[in-house]
């Protein structure tokens, strides 16, 4: 079973995080970040990793706290998830379309951790949520998942939809890079005999 759980309890944040990268993408989100949790929602449904998600952060001061220490431990759990990483895709890619935005995503699980982040938002704002939080959520889920992650947004108009198409795009390319590859079962895809 290729699943995990993560708790991280800080002086800031209570964050529970369980997935199995072998799922249908169902999700149990509660972050008290309503755009959050759509956001993690559609990460679950579209990379068909079954996702379930408590969190208790210091709203009262913001929601940064929140998003990033929520990134931590769900890339906490993908590593635990992957195990050796046997078997695996590793990489995977994706250009999203969603209405007047595109979106393209390419990753791999290559346990170095780097983010390219070039999405620019039209606003500061999605209703009460901050934009900025989009990367800082993506910069801490590639830092402690061990993820080389490139998002790159092509063209956009609206901010929800330039942060829901980065979402999905890299739930589909995660999806791919996290799928056992039949021709390669019980290798790793590496040349350099570990991950």
């Amino acid at each position: 079973m290729r699943t995990a759980e993560i708790t991280r309890n800080t002086n800031e944040t209570r964050i529970a995080v369980a997935i199995n990268l072998d799922g249908t993408g169902q999700a149990k989100i509660k972050t008290g970040i309503g755009f959050f949790d759509h956001m993690l929602d559609q990460l679950a449904r579209h990379s068909l990793i079954d996702l379930t998600v408590q969190a208790q952060g210091d709203l009262h001061i913001d929601d940064h706290h929140t998003v990033e220490d929520t990134g931590i431990a769900l890339g906490q759990a993908l590593t635990r998830a992957l195990g050796d990483k046997k078997g695996i895709r590793r990489y995977g890619h994706f250009r999203l379309a969603m209405d007047d935005t595109q979106v393209a995503c390419a990753l791999d699980l290559s346990a170095r951790p780097f983010l390219a982040w070039h999405v620019p938002f039209t606003a500061a704002k999605i209703g009460t949520f901050d934009t900025e939080l989009v990367r800082e959520f993506f910069q801490a889920l590639a830092t402690h998942g061990g993820v080389t992650l490139h998002v790159d947004l092509i063209h956009g108009l609206n901010s929800h939809h330039i942060a829901e198409a980065a979402f999905k795009a890299v739930a589909r390319a995660l999806r791919e890079a996290v799928e056992p590859d039949p021709r390669m079962a019980g290798v790793l895809p590496s040349t350099k005999g570990a991950l």
